[in-house]
This record gives structure tokens, C-alpha cells and sequence, in this order.
């Protein structure tokens, strides 16, 4: 008999310990439902998600530099060389040097470019020297049109051309993938028409 009772208490215990292990699974699903609500704060954040021009708007100006600045090097070098004399030809160095700090100057200008959505308005950011920030708003948007000239195309891009109400925030953004284009002023479009007519 005595064997038997530390039998039952041990059998008591046993069931005993489940029973708060239970109670901790219903805890750590409370957890896990807390967590999806915590990660919905950064997400009601205000700051905008920027994007970036492409690179092969970069190469394409860069190779128009180098075409222009190229050629007007040679012509500086040769013309004075052979009417003046080979001492002219050293003003060949003037845009020799321009190409160069045209080529630096050219990198940050498009690293400097960059757009972003939010919910109410389109920021376009770009300079170097002298910075600018343009702010569109959707309802105020009459136009937006894609174009891509002829150099453009060559080089597979395309800009947006943002026109508005007021002259003073049309805007452009250069330079684009041409399906980053189309979905941007397919999305523009529709925003600006959805913002004008709940005015």
C-alpha cells in the first residue's frame, strides 16, 4: 500500500505538467500575433522609397561628351597646329581638360537623380551644385507623356514628361527603361484622374 501511494502521486504529478505546458502554447501564439502587428509600425512610416535612373542614361551621355569634346579637341589641335605653328596646338589641352571634368561631373549629376511615389504626391529629386526637389501632386497632373528621341531609343530608354496646372512644377523624369516609363505614366495617369475627379 505504501508502495503504492508515491505511484499516485506521481501519476498525479505527471498530468500535471502538461497542463501548464499547454497553457504556454496559447502564449506563444499570442506572441506570434503580437509580431505582425509590430511589423505594420515601420511600414506607416512617412519616408519615401527612392529609385534611381538607370546607367545606360550615364553611358549615353558620356559618349555624346566624348563626341563632341573629342572632335573639338582634335579641331583645336590640328587647325592651329598646322596654320600657326605646333606651339597653337597645346590649346588643345582647354578641352582635353573639360572632357575630363565633364566626365566626373556627368557621373554625379546622374548619380544626383532619383524619384520617388508616395500616396499623394510625386517627389523628383536631382543637382549636385544646386540641389532641387520638385513636388507633384497626382490631382494636378493635365498631362503625361512619354517620349524618346532618336539617341534615346539607340540606347533603349525614355523620359516622362509630367505637365501641370501651374508651369512652375511640370517636370521630367529622363533617362528611363521604356517599360519603367509606360508603367509610370500609366500609373501617374491614373492617379491624377482618380485625385481630379474626388476634388
Amino acid at each position: 500500500m505504501e508502495t503504492g501511494s508515491p505511484h499516485d502521486t506521481g501519476t498525479a504529478d505527471a498530468p500535471g505538467t502538461p497542463t501548464p505546458a499547454t497553457a504556454d502554447v496559447p502564449a506563444t501564439d499570442a506572441d506570434a500575433d503580437a509580431e505582425p502587428g509590430a511589423g505594420t509600425e515601420p511600414d506607416a512610416g512617412t519616408e519615401p522609397v527612392w529609385h534611381a535612373l538607370p546607367p545606360g542614361l550615364l553611358t549615353m551621355r558620356r559618349l555624346l561628351l566624348v563626341v563632341w569634346l573629342g572632335l573639338l579637341t582634335l579641331a583645336t589641335a590640328l587647325v592651329p597646329g598646322l596654320l600657326a605653328g605646333p606651339a597653337w596646338g597645346a590649346f588643345a589641352v582647354l578641352p582635353l581638360a573639360l572632357l575630363l571634368w565633364g566626365w566626373v561631373m556627368l557621373e554625379r549629376n546622374w548619380r544626383s537623380w532619383r524619384y520617388a511615389e508616395r500616396a499623394d504626391d510625386l517627389l523628383i529629386s536631382r543637382g549636385v551644385l544646386w540641389h532641387e526637389e520638385t513636388v507633384v501632386p497626382y490631382g494636378r497632373m493635365q498631362l503625361v507623356e512619354v517620349t524618346s528621341g532618336p539617341v534615346e531609343r539607340h540606347f533603349g530608354l525614355a523620359s516622362v514628361q509630367l505637365h501641370t496646372a501651374a508651369a512652375a512644377t511640370d517636370a521630367t523624369i529622363p533617362g528611363l527603361d521604356p517599360d519603367e516609363a509606360e508603367r509610370l505614366r500609366d500609373r501617374l495617369t491614373e492617379l491624377g484622374e482618380a485625385r481630379s475627379a474626388g476634388l
